[in-house]
């Protein structure tokens, strides 16, 4: 019988959710919806020390906001609940002392310090990154070097202890990835992991595997990153009976710093002026904010078509796909081995071709949005008319304001290298007698018209249109380029382009 695809996101709320981690949920989400199956989200908690308080409301919010749908999580419930690890402590002790009545793990008493000095003799005898394992537990205090009597008299004192996996010696523990094909593990190099520690609360490692087999978790597709904890996991499973229903794993590609140096890191990125957030974040300990992608300009489904490109690919040309088309693409065989190169600059065109397809209607929605919070006066009318002559040229909603300047207020100052160039005499009689054509033209006003009698004046000067074309432009923008110069006099109006042409000629000197 086949098995119900159920996926699962599970982030610790240790911080802002890196963008890396929204990729990571959105691949389960694919991978879900493409088979029909589940999408869990369980926060990962048990290290309690590092719990940053507002984290999981952002988790929340910033899965939402690239369209990424629940089924089962803190907030929604579900028949597997609790889904906060925090509130699952009493299921993960039994697991824990199960492995240590089978032999397959053991009480540790060693302290912390006792383990550091051990370490320090260890490296002074000449190993490099020494670790508490199969040889190095013979030498420590645990319950495979005390006698069983002793181990009692502490455990029946209340003396700390942690649980460890008990490694075996010499093994090769293979792990099938649904990404790299086998992968295979030499167990003396591996180290006896704590599973247990010595508050009660369990590490990563048994929560994981116990959370994952009894949330009926089919697939575990999670960052590279954990590809090493991928053989404990895999022993787990195999002494605690559930190797037959363990699921399987996809380890996905690093995003990589754009120079391809690394994992993306948030340094890097401050020093390129990108977020590595989906949402601001605020830490609330340093009170230092950090921007997100969502603040600075960009629509939720250009970054779900973005990141799942990083690392996925699917064989054909189109590099645009709604949630819906790509649900129908995904799949995990097409997702690469190797780490993709974050480029912001394919970020901002994706978001160019979000912007330039959507309606005017609605962008103008977002523009007398962007204004309010500028205190820009437009009315929806306006903001139609200035979408539709700038959308071409834009990335972002917020350019409408900047970019396009000139269509909300006159300028007052020129572009002086274009002014030294192009602003002669013949110009400024273009100028003053286009002026005077605008002032007597009666009936209806659009680009057409602007455009024929610019036309018509400088056929009766004697001088070539496209000559003029610039100076007309700084005379009526400031600048020397910019949208369409006839949707803009258009825009603007006969009175205002008026106004604007005698404030240039009363201010600008003319070129000898």
């Amino acid at each position: 019988m086949e098995r119900k695809v159920r996926v699962r996101f599970a982030p610790s709320p240790t911080g802002g959710l890196h963008i890396g981690g929204v990729r990571t949920a959105l691949y389960n989400y694919l991978i879900a919806k493409r088979n029909n199956g589940t999408m869990i989200l369980r926060i990962e908690d048990t290290d309690q020390t590092r719990y940053v308080e507002g984290a999981e409301e952002y988790i929340k919010e910033a899965l939402e906001w690239v369209g990424i749908k629940l089924d089962e999580s803190p907030w929604h419930g579900g028949a597997f609940a609790p889904y906060r690890q925090s509130e699952r402590k009493h299921l993960y002790k039994e697991y824990a002392l199960k492995l240590v009545e089978d032999g397959n793990a053991y009480y540790a008493f060693d302290t912390e310090e006792e383990w550091n000095e051990k370490r320090k003799e260890l490296e002074a005898a000449g190993i490099v990154a020494p670790q508490y394992n199969g040889i190095t537990r013979l030498q420590m205090k645990n319950s495979l070097t005390l006698g069983e009597e002793e181990v009692k008299r502490k455990l029946a004192a209340g003396e700390p202890y942690v649980i460890r996996l008990k490694i075996p010696k010499k093994e090769e523990i293979s792990v099938h990835d649904l990404i790299r094909g086998w992968v295979t593990f030499h167990s003396p190099l591996l180290d006896d992991k704590v599973l247990l520690k010595s508050d009660g609360m369990p590490t990563y490692h048994l929560a994981n595997v116990v959370d994952d087999y009894l949330m009926q978790i089919s697939h575990v597709i999670r960052g590279e990153e954990w590809l090493p904890s991928a053989p404990i996991h895999v022993l787990l499973y195999q002494f605690l009976g559930w190797k037959e229903v363990m699921p399987q794993f996809a380890h996905l590609p690093l995003i990589m710093n754009p120079d391809g140096n690394g994992k993306l890191s948030k340094r890097y990125a401050d020093q390129l002026g990108f977020p590595v957030f989906p949402l601001q974040w605020t830490n609330p300990e340093k009170q230092e904010t950090m921007m997100g992608y969502r603040e600075e300009g960009y629509f939720p489904e250009v970054m779900v078509n973005f990141l799942v490109l990083l690392g996925w690919n699917a064989g054909t040309e189109q590099e645009i796909f709604s949630m819906e088309q790509l649900i129908e693409a995904f799949t995990i065989e097409k997702i690469g081995k190797s780490g993709a190169k974050f480029d912001i600059n394919k970020a901002k065109w994706f978001n160019h071709q979000y912007l330039k397809a959507k309606p005017n209607e609605e962008l103008a929605t977002y523009l007398l949005e962007e204004a309010k919070k500028q205190q820009v006066s437009l009315s929806k009318e306006k903001a139609e008319k200035v979408v539709a002559i700038l959308k071409e040229r834009i990335t972002f909603v917020k350019d409408f304001l900047t970019e396009g300047k000139y269509l909300f207020e006159a300028p007052q100052t020129f572009d002086e290298q274009i002014a030294g160039k192009k602003w002669n005499q013949p110009l400024v009689d273009v100028l003053n007698a286009y002026k005077s054509a605008l002032q007597n033209h009666e009936g209806a006003f659009d680009a057409h018209t602007a455009k024929d009698l610019l036309n018509k004046t400088t056929d009766s000067l004697g001088i070539k249109f496209g000559s003029v074309m610039q100076g007309v432009r700084l005379a009526i923008t400031g600048s020397g380029t910019g949208a369409d110069l006839m949707e803009t006099i258009a825009y603007l109006g006969t009175e205002e382009v008026g106004k604007r042409i005698d404030f240039s000629v009363n201010n600008l000197k003319v070129v000898a």
